[in-house]
């Protein structure tokens, strides 16, 4: 009854069913990773983020090359910052709104510098492509609680002096007159003493799954679908090829033993009544 399923019609059928289940199941598998990255960021976010101030130099190994686990731990140093080296970071949009960082590199009382992102700002309205006001961080000796962040790859797209493409901590270095940490940055937390004004201070990172998870579903979804709808498919290939076949058996029974009855009542149907058969049904309408 399936032996049609060895055309190569249906076996090409088959073959697209497969192709697509297969594609299905790779975006399905490539949303799942997705969701467990999103995963480790969140578990990342909800330890470290609010977690006690570690001291510098219990932890100075990660500025100069940071552990992704260690990401948005809280450190607390205390320095000061060099206003001549500091850099706005072009193209850093906040809430969808489009603007720039403020990075100021932050020198350590041992000789140790770090930079400190201290913050975002809108674009300008007076000059384009500069923001109107930069805020100076406070003078003097200054205790910071900044958050670590690993250092930005570099782009291939330059920019005005004074401001940088992104926070590429070795293009940075090169930059200022003494060396820097280069493997990662400090967000900032809070200062103190504080100051007015201030950048706009960078909101918490999001701690919600999103819909990677039900996109997987149904990317699986859609490929066991394409195998129930090439079964279905099959299946009333095979009930018409039945049906045909019991009708032609019908015909061949009948054809043997005489004209069919179909057949009879199909010529008489079709069969003209002669001139005296319709004066004769013209009369009797008359009751002649």
């Amino acid at each position: 009854m399936y032996r049609f399923l060895f055309s190569s019609k249906w076996l090409g059928y088959f073959v697209l069913a497969l192709i697509f289940a297969t594609a299905c199941v790779f975006l399905g598998r490539w949303q799942m990773d997705r969701r467990a990255e999103t995963l480790a960021e969140i578990d990342r976010v909800i330890s470290n983020y609010s977690a006690t101030p570690v001291p510098f130099q219990d932890i100075k190994d990660q500025f100069a090359s940071m552990d992704p686990e260690r990401e948005w731990t809280q450190v607390e140093l205390r320095g000061t910052y060099d206003v001549e080296g500091q850099r706005v970071v072009r193209n850093r949009p906040l809430n969808g709104q489009p603007g720039y960082d403020v990075v100021v590199p932050f020198r350590l009382a041992t000789g140790e510098a770090v930079v400190i992102d201290r913050g975002w700002l809108p674009i300008g309205n007076n000059t384009p492509g500069r923001p109107d006001v930069v805020p100076a961080p406070p003078e003097g000796e200054v205790t910071v609680v900044a958050r670590l962040k690993p250092s930005e790859p570099k782009l291939d797209r330059g920019a005005v002096d004074g401001q940088l493409a992104s926070i590429d901590l070795p293009g940075f270095a090169e930059e200022l007159p003494y060396p820097i940490a280069t493997g990662a940055y400090g967000q900032l937390a809070s200062e103190n003493p504080a100051v007015q004004p201030m950048p706009t201070p960078f909101p918490k990172p999001a701690t919600e799954e999103g819909t990677h998870l039900s996109y997987s579903l149904q990317w699986f979804a859609f490929g066991v679908l394409m195998f129930i709808g090439f079964g279905y498919a099959a299946r009333q290939q095979a009930r018409n090829a039945a049906i045909d076949a019991e009708e032609d058996e019908e015909d061949g029974i009948m054809t043997a033993a005489g004209p069919s009855k179909r057949r009879v009542a199909a010529q008489r149907k079709n069969k003209r009544p002669t001139s005296e058969e319709e004066e004769d049904a013209i009369l009797d309408a008359q009751g002649y």
